[in-house]
Protein backbone atom coordinates (compact mmCIF):
# COMPACT_ATOMS: atom_id res chain seq x y z
CA UNK A 1 0.00 0.00 0.00
CA UNK A 2 1.09 3.75 -0.53
CA UNK A 3 -0.11 6.97 -0.67
CA UNK A 4 1.10 10.83 -1.36
CA UNK A 5 0.05 13.72 0.38
CA UNK A 6 -2.48 16.13 -1.69
CA UNK A 7 -4.51 19.01 -1.80
CA UNK A 8 -7.85 19.98 -3.03
CA UNK A 9 -8.28 23.78 -2.56
CA UNK A 10 -5.39 25.89 -3.92
CA UNK A 11 -7.11 28.38 -1.57
CA UNK A 12 -5.21 27.10 1.69
CA UNK A 13 -2.33 28.87 0.19
CA UNK A 14 -4.01 32.64 0.12
CA UNK A 15 -1.88 33.45 -3.25
CA UNK A 16 0.88 32.94 -1.16
CA UNK A 17 4.02 31.19 -2.76
CA UNK A 18 5.89 30.62 0.67
CA UNK A 19 2.93 28.35 1.50
CA UNK A 20 2.82 26.30 -1.32
CA UNK A 21 6.59 25.73 -0.60
CA UNK A 22 5.86 25.04 2.74
CA UNK A 23 3.11 22.25 2.12
CA UNK A 24 6.01 20.78 -0.41
CA UNK A 25 8.56 20.56 2.68
CA UNK A 26 5.32 18.89 4.38
CA UNK A 27 5.27 16.44 1.89
CA UNK A 28 2.48 17.67 -0.43
CA UNK A 29 3.03 16.11 -4.25
CA UNK A 30 -0.45 17.27 -5.51
CA UNK A 31 -2.87 19.90 -5.09
CA UNK A 32 -6.18 21.19 -6.80
CA UNK A 33 -5.91 24.79 -7.76
CA UNK A 34 -10.03 25.52 -6.74
CA UNK A 35 -12.33 23.74 -4.99
CA UNK A 36 -16.28 24.72 -5.80
CA UNK A 37 -15.43 28.48 -5.20
CA UNK A 38 -13.40 31.65 -7.03
CA UNK A 39 -9.97 31.72 -4.86
CA UNK A 40 -7.21 33.88 -5.47
CA UNK A 41 -5.55 31.80 -8.16
CA UNK A 42 -8.49 30.78 -10.31
CA UNK A 43 -12.44 30.38 -11.21
CA UNK A 44 -13.47 27.00 -10.60
CA UNK A 45 -16.12 24.79 -12.68
CA UNK A 46 -19.17 26.78 -13.76
CA UNK A 47 -17.31 29.65 -14.91
CA UNK A 48 -16.75 30.26 -18.47
CA UNK A 49 -15.44 32.65 -21.23
CA UNK A 50 -17.47 35.70 -21.24
CA UNK A 51 -17.87 36.47 -25.62
CA UNK A 52 -19.82 39.48 -24.76
CA UNK A 53 -17.34 41.06 -22.47
CA UNK A 54 -14.11 39.08 -24.13
CA UNK A 55 -13.60 38.26 -20.86
CA UNK A 56 -11.92 34.63 -19.53
CA UNK A 57 -12.46 33.07 -16.40
CA UNK A 58 -9.71 31.05 -16.53
CA UNK A 59 -6.60 31.21 -13.71
CA UNK A 60 -5.52 34.76 -12.39
CA UNK A 61 -2.33 36.25 -12.45
CA UNK A 62 -1.37 34.65 -8.89
CA UNK A 63 -2.31 31.30 -10.31
CA UNK A 64 0.11 31.67 -13.26
CA UNK A 65 2.83 32.24 -10.80
CA UNK A 66 1.35 28.93 -8.94
CA UNK A 67 1.35 26.84 -11.68
CA UNK A 68 5.17 27.47 -12.62
CA UNK A 69 6.11 27.10 -8.94
CA UNK A 70 4.14 24.08 -8.87
CA UNK A 71 6.16 22.17 -11.88
CA UNK A 72 9.42 23.96 -10.65
CA UNK A 73 9.03 22.11 -7.02
CA UNK A 74 7.47 18.74 -8.38
CA UNK A 75 3.85 18.95 -7.09
CA UNK A 76 1.47 17.74 -9.62
CA UNK A 77 -0.96 20.40 -11.13
CA UNK A 78 -4.85 18.84 -10.43
CA UNK A 79 -7.11 20.64 -12.66
CA UNK A 80 -10.11 18.99 -11.27
CA UNK A 81 -13.02 21.44 -10.19
CA UNK A 82 -11.60 23.84 -12.76
CA UNK A 83 -13.17 26.37 -15.00
CA UNK A 84 -13.08 25.67 -18.62
CA UNK A 85 -10.48 28.55 -19.51
CA UNK A 86 -8.31 27.75 -16.44
CA UNK A 87 -7.61 23.90 -18.01
CA UNK A 88 -6.91 25.38 -21.52
CA UNK A 89 -4.78 27.84 -19.23
CA UNK A 90 -3.25 25.13 -17.26
CA UNK A 91 -2.11 23.69 -20.68
CA UNK A 92 -0.92 26.61 -22.89
CA UNK A 93 1.42 27.59 -19.63
CA UNK A 94 3.06 24.23 -18.63
CA UNK A 95 5.45 22.00 -20.27
CA UNK A 96 4.64 18.61 -17.87
CA UNK A 97 2.07 16.34 -17.73
CA UNK A 98 -0.95 17.50 -15.17
CA UNK A 99 -3.90 15.36 -13.61
CA UNK A 100 -7.44 15.41 -13.86
CA UNK A 101 -7.56 13.47 -10.23
CA UNK A 102 -11.54 13.05 -10.30
CA UNK A 103 -13.51 14.37 -13.17
CA UNK A 104 -15.36 12.34 -16.53
CA UNK A 105 -16.40 12.78 -19.98
CA UNK A 106 -18.90 15.59 -20.50
CA UNK A 107 -19.74 14.36 -24.14
CA UNK A 108 -20.97 10.81 -21.85
CA UNK A 109 -22.86 12.96 -18.99
CA UNK A 110 -23.11 16.86 -19.54
CA UNK A 111 -22.49 17.94 -16.29
CA UNK A 112 -20.02 20.78 -15.88
CA UNK A 113 -17.30 18.98 -13.93
CA UNK A 114 -16.68 16.44 -16.53
CA UNK A 115 -14.08 17.33 -19.49
CA UNK A 116 -14.95 17.88 -23.25
CA UNK A 117 -13.30 15.25 -26.02
CA UNK A 118 -11.05 18.15 -26.62
CA UNK A 119 -9.54 18.55 -22.81
CA UNK A 120 -9.49 14.77 -22.66
CA UNK A 121 -7.11 14.50 -26.16
CA UNK A 122 -5.18 17.08 -24.88
CA UNK A 123 -4.16 15.50 -21.36
CA UNK A 124 -3.41 12.31 -22.97
CA UNK A 125 -1.02 13.97 -25.52
CA UNK A 126 0.83 15.40 -22.80
CA UNK A 127 1.23 12.04 -20.84
CA UNK A 128 -1.19 12.88 -18.01
CA UNK A 129 -4.03 11.38 -15.94
CA UNK A 130 -7.77 11.18 -15.85
CA UNK A 131 -9.21 9.43 -13.04
CA UNK A 132 -12.89 8.76 -13.23
CA UNK A 133 -15.02 10.20 -10.32
CA UNK A 134 -18.11 7.51 -9.21
CA UNK A 135 -20.39 10.03 -8.42
CA UNK A 136 -23.79 9.46 -9.76
CA UNK A 137 -24.59 12.73 -11.02
CA UNK A 138 -20.83 13.38 -13.24
CA UNK A 139 -22.01 9.56 -14.35
CA UNK A 140 -25.19 9.53 -16.16
CA UNK A 141 -27.51 12.88 -17.51
CA UNK A 142 -30.35 10.98 -16.19
CA UNK A 143 -29.27 10.63 -12.22
CA UNK A 144 -29.93 12.45 -9.61
CA UNK A 145 -27.54 12.86 -6.61
CA UNK A 146 -29.98 10.28 -4.59
CA UNK A 147 -29.58 8.01 -7.35
CA UNK A 148 -26.85 4.78 -7.33
CA UNK A 149 -23.96 4.85 -9.12
CA UNK A 150 -23.48 1.96 -11.52
CA UNK A 151 -20.33 0.17 -12.28
CA UNK A 152 -21.62 0.23 -15.70
CA UNK A 153 -21.73 3.92 -16.04
CA UNK A 154 -18.23 4.20 -14.32
CA UNK A 155 -16.70 1.82 -17.35
CA UNK A 156 -18.39 3.48 -19.98
CA UNK A 157 -16.60 6.81 -19.39
CA UNK A 158 -13.12 4.37 -18.63
CA UNK A 159 -14.22 3.03 -21.92
CA UNK A 160 -14.96 6.56 -23.44
CA UNK A 161 -11.89 8.11 -22.14
CA UNK A 162 -9.32 5.30 -23.48
CA UNK A 163 -11.02 5.83 -26.74
CA UNK A 164 -10.44 9.02 -27.09
CA UNK A 165 -7.36 10.13 -24.98
CA UNK A 166 -5.75 6.59 -25.30
CA UNK A 167 -5.65 4.02 -22.62
CA UNK A 168 -2.65 5.44 -21.22
CA UNK A 169 -4.21 8.58 -19.74
CA UNK A 170 -7.02 6.83 -17.56
CA UNK A 171 -6.96 6.33 -14.20
CA UNK A 172 -9.31 5.00 -11.00
CA UNK A 173 -10.20 8.30 -9.59
CA UNK A 174 -13.40 7.43 -7.53
CA UNK A 175 -13.70 10.54 -4.71
CA UNK A 176 -14.90 7.84 -1.78
CA UNK A 177 -14.27 11.10 0.70
CA UNK A 178 -16.73 13.73 -1.71
CA UNK A 179 -19.91 11.94 -2.70
CA UNK A 180 -22.67 11.36 -1.07
CA UNK A 181 -24.82 8.80 -3.32
CA UNK A 182 -24.45 5.20 -2.93
CA UNK A 183 -22.47 2.58 -4.90
CA UNK A 184 -23.74 -0.43 -6.68
CA UNK A 185 -20.89 -2.27 -5.05
CA UNK A 186 -20.71 -0.74 -1.55
CA UNK A 187 -17.39 0.33 -0.81
CA UNK A 188 -14.38 0.24 -1.90
CA UNK A 189 -13.29 -3.21 -0.77
CA UNK A 190 -15.76 -4.07 -3.41
CA UNK A 191 -13.46 -2.50 -6.42
CA UNK A 192 -12.90 -6.44 -7.66
CA UNK A 193 -16.34 -6.22 -9.23
CA UNK A 194 -15.52 -3.78 -11.49
CA UNK A 195 -12.32 -5.74 -12.36
CA UNK A 196 -14.51 -8.33 -13.38
CA UNK A 197 -16.89 -6.37 -15.27
CA UNK A 198 -13.97 -4.88 -17.36
CA UNK A 199 -12.75 -8.73 -18.15
CA UNK A 200 -16.42 -9.45 -19.17
CA UNK A 201 -16.77 -6.48 -21.67
CA UNK A 202 -13.07 -7.44 -23.31
CA UNK A 203 -10.85 -5.54 -21.60
CA UNK A 204 -7.25 -7.10 -21.91
CA UNK A 205 -5.82 -7.81 -18.31
CA UNK A 206 -3.33 -5.21 -19.36
CA UNK A 207 -5.38 -2.47 -20.03
CA UNK A 208 -7.03 -3.31 -16.98
CA UNK A 209 -3.91 -2.73 -14.53
CA UNK A 210 -3.13 0.32 -16.55
CA UNK A 211 -6.44 2.05 -15.51
CA UNK A 212 -6.51 0.59 -11.59
CA UNK A 213 -2.39 1.41 -11.09
CA UNK A 214 0.02 1.31 -14.07
CA UNK A 215 -0.70 4.50 -15.29
CA UNK A 216 -0.66 6.50 -12.44
CA UNK A 217 2.36 5.11 -11.16
CA UNK A 218 4.17 6.08 -14.22
CA UNK A 219 2.90 9.56 -13.90
CA UNK A 220 4.28 9.70 -10.17
CA UNK A 221 7.57 8.33 -11.09
CA UNK A 222 7.91 10.44 -14.01
CA UNK A 223 7.13 13.64 -12.29
CA UNK A 224 8.06 12.80 -8.34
Amino acid sequence: MSALLSIEEGGVCKGNLSLLRNFYKLGVRMMTLTWNYENELAYPNGYFYNEEKNEKKGLKEKGFEFINEMERLGIIIDVSHLSDDGIYDVYNNTSKPFIASHSNAREVCSHQRNLTDDMIKKIGQRGGLIGVNFYSLFLNNNYKSSDTSKIEDIINHIKYISNTGGIDCVGIGSDFDGIDCSLEFGNSSKMQLIYGEMKKLGFREEDIEKVFYKNAIRLFKELL
